[in-house]
């Protein structure tokens, strides 16, 4: 039953992700923290890593389009690196509450945004 409920998160997340815009995380997240039980700190790093794959794909093929200047990806590459290792220091330095609050803000901040494109380009 896990697994089909991870299957279809990740379905869902991909249909989203393309309807709107947005990281399949907006819905893994909420689901593996209350759906699945993980801690909001695990749930946000299983999200993450989900990402990988994605990420890796996506590159090699706008690559492969002529899309992709290496040099601007490999330092957004090495800064990404530097980011995620601050962002899980102060994760690991936040209490679960306080982590889960800011992830509603960003999902609110998030929501608002996609509101304000829709309202804005009709």
């Amino acid at each position: 039953m896990t697994i089909l409920l991870v299957a279809l998160v990740g379905v869902a997340a991909g249909v989203l992700a393309g309807l709107f815009g947005v990281g399949g995380g907006i819905l893994f997240v909420p689901v593996l923290v209350f759906g699945l039980g993980l801690t909001q700190l695990h749930a946000e790093a299983t999200s993450l890593l989900a990402i990988i794959p994605t990420a890796l794909v996506g590159s090699w093929r706008q690559r492969r389009y002529g899309n992709v200047d290496v040099r601007a990806a490999l330092t957004i590459g090495v800064a990404s690196i530097v980011g995620v290792q601050a962002g899980v220091l102060a994760a690991e330095a936040l209490p679960e509450s306080s982590l889960r609050r800011l992830f509603g803000v960003l999902l609110l901040v998030t929501s608002m945004q996609i509101a304000w494109r829709a309202r804005r380009g009709s």
